[in-house]
């Protein structure tokens, strides 16, 4: 970060020039020689029911639906320390209890596939349990994904850290959350996933509203919850994957607080909030976005994952040429 003119000036490492943005001006003092911490670690909300793959979640987690040979949350957890997690918070619920076996060891099937010299089956398995240091925290209160974010306080601490949804994930050069960090490295500002969007996709996800300051980088003045077209004129969709500066709690705490009876806690109206004291970013990320919670994309997710396999993608394909 250097100083333009009186201004902050943001290098992000995949950009070819500076990024001045003059809405942050008025502290350019205060944050100029303040030592970044470094994003350890991640929360992962993943207490919702899977309605939509009913009746296969009725006693699984949608969150362990299967992506290939590997379920949705490894996709999730292996990005996540691809970019430097070392810490994954789980904010679960009552029917969860095969994710946190599958992040476990298990001794007996370790001990089977030994016993029958298969190594490099051996060693994914014990790989999984050692990608990182788990926590698994019960959700409280099940309206909205901004209690989640409340629930893991007390283990977030009063740090940075990252939230990304547990059945979305991204393929790419750099994993989505390694491109977050390197954004917040730099502008010292919580950061969010942003991507392009057509009217449905209004419908589906938060729609952010902002200016762009460099190619692929907003700044954030608003964010909408599923707007729908008529709503906002914007068609940039605000996907999961997060990073949060801890300025978080306090506003989804006085968001909590105005809230009518049955309604629910949004992440989206706590950063609206936070808006007013601090800038927030939106980038847009380079990658494939693989979201799995519903069953059309998760059929895609499979589709396009076993086509890019090397044992089975040639023969795979010309199993699906020969359905047409």
């Amino acid at each position: 970060m250097v100083d333009l003119d009186g201004y902050k000036v943001v290098i992000l490492n995949s950009f070819q020039h500076p990024v001045v943005d003059p809405e942050i001006n008025s502290g350019r003092q205060s944050n100029y020689m303040t030592k970044i911490k470094p994003i350890k670690k991640l929360l992962i909300p993943a207490a919702g029911m899977g309605t939509r793959f009913l009746p296969v979640t009725k006693a699984q987690p949608k969150e362990m639906l299967p992506v290939l040979d590997k379920p949705v949350i490894q996709y999730v957890v292996e990005e996540a320390v691809a970019s430097g997690i070392t810490d994954i918070i789980f904010v679960s619920g009552p029917s969860k209890r095969p994710l946190e076996d599958h992040f476990d060891r298990c001794p007996e099937l370790e001990a089977h596939l030994a016993e029958f010299n298969k190594i490099e089956m051996l060693n994914s398995v014990k790989a999984i349990s050692q990608m990182a240091n788990f926590t698994y925290v019960r959700q409280k209160q099940f309206y909205g994904n901004g209690y989640p974010i409340l629930d893991a306080q007390h283990v977030l601490g009063n740090d940075p850290f990252a939230v990304v949804w547990g059945d979305e994930f991204f393929v790419g050069k750099t994993p989505r959350l390694k491109q977050l960090m390197n954004a917040y490295q730099q502008l010292n500002a919580s950061v969010i996933t942003a991507m392009p969007t057509d009217d449905a996709g209004t419908k589906k996800y938060g729609i952010i509203e902002g200016k762009e300051i460099k190619p692929g980088l907003f700044r954030v003045s608003k964010l909408v919850e599923k707007p729908e077209p008529q709503g906002t004129k914007s068609r940039l969709a605000s996907l999961g994957g997060y990073i949060l500066k801890p300025e978080i709690f306090k506003a989804l705490e006085e968001e909590k607080k105005n809230l009518k009876p049955g309604e629910e806690l949004y992440l989206s109206k706590a950063m609206t909030r936070l808006l007013k004291r601090q800038p927030i970013y939106a980038l847009l990320i380079e990658g494939k976005h693989y979201d799995a919670g519903s069953k059309l994309n998760w059929l895609k997710a499979n589709v396009e994952m076993a086509l890019a396999n090397s044992e089975i993608g040639q023969e795979f394909k010309e199993y699906l040429t020969s359905l047409f």
